[in-house]
């Protein structure tokens, strides 16, 4: 297979974007002509004869879909809890197992690059070609999202406090706000080295921590950077019951409120989870406004379903903030980085929380993970298949068992197949995903550095955790070992 192929013919079934409209449709028996990393045309299949020595992927049995927009991951960390977090949860911290685990588990700088390699090989094989990617730098971070050829944004992380636990019941805020500063001065340097890498496919994100962490100077600081500098603004705000309390105790008013008070809101703006709002069935505050105030701004939030589901929580809900105007797009807050499960996962916990199947359908999911993720990024070249955009594109194997019968074959891929169909990916018209492999990266390799990183991190939260535990006491085996 050609590494940058002219165009994809006899494409079976393609979803593509409807006109100059904001949503896709089914097209069936067509070619795309890929020319500079762009889509330039799709023709009815054999409408335009091959030209000579074009390179060409055979379409014949396969689904094209364009790249998946996924705003919000930790890639960096998350594969080093695989077996850590899934059941873990603090039950006097309404199930959130967040504070806990950010206190007595450091991956270390050595397995965080083999971490993020694993998930990126998640994202590529699950249909992603755009991720943002949140974390505390470290060596080798840029160089690793350019080899993987997907295209990023960076978003550094900086804050003034971070989380602690003196008991299950109690979390604490350890101040330092000169050490704050000095990681905001070092993510704008990160931030140019991303958006000077010649790769071309790196991108920068503006990215206070947690809203809870952040000092108003700090966020105001923040935000003033993001204005000047024409970069997306995002937090975390409203993803645990623990930091919408303490947002109330400090100034009376909910997360969302204080963000809106600051200017904090804007279009630009990216609300990393935002699941807990003023009428959340958990909350409960005597207001009724936080979901108006950021469809007023314009703002988007980024739902990432799978980490709150394993607490007992979810967004109250989905088709709620659609129809209220919100943009929602999707992301994966932790591991497996399957932007496809969030799709499935979204639709269902909707239905679950609304009681009402018309919550979010098949479609509404797949244009979060698309169109609403490249509107939360500012983007209007990346999302859907179309002449004059990017050539991000995902061709998935009708023929795999879990696509049969073919019918609706985005709902046969959504809730059945998923990522074991996904065969190739093309980002900017270059395969980096072939036969379901990653072209760029080893993820043998990484799998070692992070199996050995996470058993240190195991071993060494005796230091961190308040109550000197080992990581098996923190997060027991599913079995006993007999």
């Amino acid at each position: 297979m050609s590494s940058r192929p002219n165009s994809i013919r006899n494409v079976s079934w393609a979803v593509v974007r409807d006109g100059t409209h904001r949503r896709h449709v089914y097209r069936r028996d067509v070619d795309l002509h890929l020319e500079e990393g762009r889509i330039v045309e799709i023709t009815p299949a054999g409408a335009r004869p091959s030209g000579p020595g074009e390179a060409t992927i055979d379409g014949t049995g396969m689904l094209a879909l364009p790249g998946l927009v996924n705003i919000h991951s930790h890639p960096s960390t998350e594969p080093g809890y695989r077996g850590v977090r899934e059941d873990h949860g603090v039950p006097e911290q309404q199930m959130t197992g967040l504070m806990e685990r950010l206190q007595a588990f450091r991956l270390g700088d050595d397995g965080r690059q083999g971490a993020a390699t694993l998930a990126y090989c998640e994202m590529l094989r699950a249909g992603t070609t755009t991720a943002c990617d949140v974390t505390v730098p470290f060596d080798g971070w840029l160089e690793t999202m350019a080899q993987s050829g997907m295209r990023f944004y960076a978003a550094p992380t900086f804050a003034s406090a971070r989380w602690g636990m003196a008991a299950p019941q109690t979390v604490t805020w350890k101040w330092d706000e000169a050490g704050g500063l000095a990681q905001f001065e070092k993510a704008k340097k990160v931030m140019a080295d991303v958006e000077a890498h010649n790769s071309r496919r790196l991108d920068a994100m503006v990215f206070p921590a947690q809203i809870d962490t952040v000092t108003p100077e700090l966020f105001a600081a923040g935000r003033k950077h993001a204005d000047e500098s024409g970069r997306r603004f995002s937090t975390h705000i409203g993803q645990s019951v623990v930091e919408v309390r303490e947002m109330i105790r400090r100034h009376n008013m909910t997360p969302v409120q204080w963000a809106a008070s600051q200017g904090l809101l804007k279009g630009d703006t990216v609300l990393a989870h935002c699941i807990l709002l003023d009428d959340h069935p958990q909350i409960g505050w005597h207001t009724r406004k936080d979901l108006d105030l950021i469809a007023e701004a314009g703002a988007s939030v980024a739902h990432c379903p799978q980490p709150f589901a394993r607490y007992g929580l979810a967004m109250d809900h989905i088709g709620r903030y659609r129809a209220n105007g919100v943009n929602i797009g999707l992301g994966t807050d932790c591991a497996p980085h399957n932007l496809i499960e969030e799709m499935r996962l979204a639709i269902v916990a909707g239905r679950l929380m609304s009681e009402d199947i018309r919550s979010l359908d098949t479609a509404g999911a797949f244009e979060a993970a698309t169109l609403g993720g490249a509107a939360a990024l500012g983007r209007n070249d990346i999302g859907a298949l179309a002449p004059g955009m990017a050539a991000d594109i995902v061709l998935v194997d009708l023929d795999h068992p879990l696509m049969q019968p073919a019918r609706d074959p985005l709902r046969s891929f959504v809730f059945h197949a998923a990522d074991r169909a996904v065969l190739t990916v093309l980002v900017d018209g270059e395969v980096v995903l072939e036969n379901g492999d990653p072209v760029h990266l080893d993820p043998a390799a990484a799998m070692e550095r992070v199996a050995e990183a996470q058993a240190r991190m195991l071993r060494d939260s005796v230091k961190m955790d308040y109550a000197n535990r080992r990581g098996d006491d923190i997060s027991p085996l599913s079995l006993r070992v007999v």
